[in-house]
């Protein structure tokens, strides 16, 4: 208990300082100790909290339930090895001052108004909005078992519209804020919950970790790939890192280069925070990836439990009763609702900025910069929840909707790939040249989540050739 008292300070200290970070002026010098660096921080907590949501509630503890602790080295990889492109990405932003679809927008190759790459991207794009729809109908059948029994439709429209209200009227320091309580929560929850199966008869021994560390493959991997492609840093997360950097004010600290030793001093020190920024997010939702699916290894498991639509709640809360009984329920009720409200409420937002993006680089939104674009911004705000409810409404099936996301995000994952060497090797800025090391973890990731896509493509295809679904 002393170890969760301790954790829960570390946490809610976090929250406290990053919610009184002061705004800095441009061209300022990067901060030169810990606590400065610290007080820099938030992008990579925002992307923390889209993270840890219908991916690691849905997906990976589905996936626990399914091979039981066998691939939790699998878990791991996935989340461990994706931020290296993480942080590619954001350095291109942070160095030239440009938005991610900007850097994609860059790539060599045929064009209609935009790149080809930036058209794939639109495909998966599309795909987050089943995927958004599925954690919406996951928070419907939240509210109505927990809440009150109301009708469907009226809870989806109180929570696609309290989303919409909130991002309308919050700029980035207030989705800074809230992202990071969020997260907050729900790291403390996921920790305690796992902790807590000690006095239970699903107790997690070393023997289970080591089972989960030995690097086996079970017989069906397909679920694991669709995974792979959720878990950590996904697709669209990679793509909304850079606009959090670019709010955040990165880009504008370190100005544009004009060749001289103090925008080198300065480039490099910045980068040097979102490194720190990145490594940040890194810890969070590694953690609470490996808690859900240890949740789900141990209890659903070995009980024979199955994450499926018609019962996804109910299988879900099982984990909560189990290690805290009746009231389980309500522990369960609140965690999963910051997990998947979180996760709606910032790619919501980060959709908004993209959404708006696409339509000023395919020149169908004139006369305003990104950074000049806030009421645009926040139009898109109130329209896509409009687009999540009318996809829960009509396709429903919360567990479906989200592995649909799952596989367009592991889809676009090879030309991402591709986007982020291509830039490497072709845009070099001496600040971020990290030397063979370096190169040689973003060549395995790349090619790690290259081989996930070409899987996920050859899988799905193969189904539908031989008739199946």
């Amino acid at each position: 208990m002393r170890a969760l008292r301790s954790a829960s300070g570390i946490i809610f200290s976090m929250v406290r300082t990053a919610v009184t970070v002061a705004a800095m002026p441009p061209n300022a010098a990067p901060p030169s100790d810990w606590k400065g660096i610290f007080r820099q921080l938030g992008p990579g907590l925002i992307i923390s909290a889209n993270i840890v949501g219908s991916g690691e509630l849905i997906v990976t503890t589905k996936l626990g339930a399914n091979v039981g602790f066998t691939l939790l080295w699998f878990i791991v990889l996935g989340c461990v090895i994706k931020v290296f492109l993480q942080i590619e990405l954001g350095r291109q932003s942070v160095l030239r001052g440009v938005t991610t679809l900007e850097v994609l927008n860059s790539v060599p190759g045929p064009k209609f108004r935009v790149s080809w790459l930036v058209w794939c991207w639109i495909v998966m794009f599309i795909g987050t909005f089943f995927q958004l729809g599925g954690m919406v109908g996951g928070l419907v059948e939240i509210f109505t078992l927990g809440v009150a029994p109301w009708p469907e439709l009226l809870w989806t429209i109180l929570i696609v519209g309290s989303c919409a209200a909130l991002l309308f009227i919050g700029r980035y320091r207030f989705i800074e804020r809230f992202a990071t309580t969020m997260v907050a929560g729900f790291t403390l929850f996921t920790i305690v919950t796992v902790v807590s199966l000690y006095w239970t008869d699903y107790g997690i021994t070393s023997g289970n970790i080591a089972e989960g560390l030995q690097f086996r493959l079970p017989a069906d991997f397909t679920i694991a790939f669709a995974a792979f492609g959720i878990i950590g840093v996904g697709a669209s997360e990679l793509i909304y890192y850079p606009y959090w950097c670019l709010e955040k004010g990165y880009a504008k600290q370190v100005g544009p280069n004009d060749g001289t030793s103090e925008w080198q001093v300065r480039a490099q020190g910045w980068l040097r925070v979102l490194k720190w920024d990145a490594a940040l997010s890194l810890i969070v939702y590694t953690v609470a990836t490996v808690a859900f699916y240890l949740l789900g290894a141990a209890v659903l498991h070995a009980q024979d439990l199955k994450v499926e639509d018609s019962e996804m709640i109910a299988t879900l809360s099982e984990l909560y009763r189990t290690s805290f009984g009746q009231a389980g329920l309500v522990v369960f009720l609140i965690g999963a609702t910051a997990v998947l409200y979180s996760t709606v409420f910032i790619s919501t937002a980060s959709n908004a900025r993209l959404s708006v993006d696409l339509l000023r680089i395919g020149r169908l939104l004139t006369g305003a910069g990104y950074q000049d674009s806030q009421k645009y911004i926040r139009i898109a705000c109130v329209l896509l929840p409009a687009l999540y409810l009318l996809l829960y409404l009509s396709v429903g099936k919360p567990v479906s909707l989200v592995l649909i996301g799952a596989l367009a995000q592991a889809l676009i994952l090879p030309l991402i790939c591709f986007a982020v060497l291509w830039l490497r090797y072709s845009v070099k800025e001496r600040p971020a040249d990290s030397g063979g090391l370096w190169m040689s973890f973003l060549w395995l990731s790349c090619l790690l989540m290259t081989a996930v896509g070409v899987y996920q493509l050859a899988d799905k295809l193969g189904g539908l050739l031989l008739g199946g679904d």
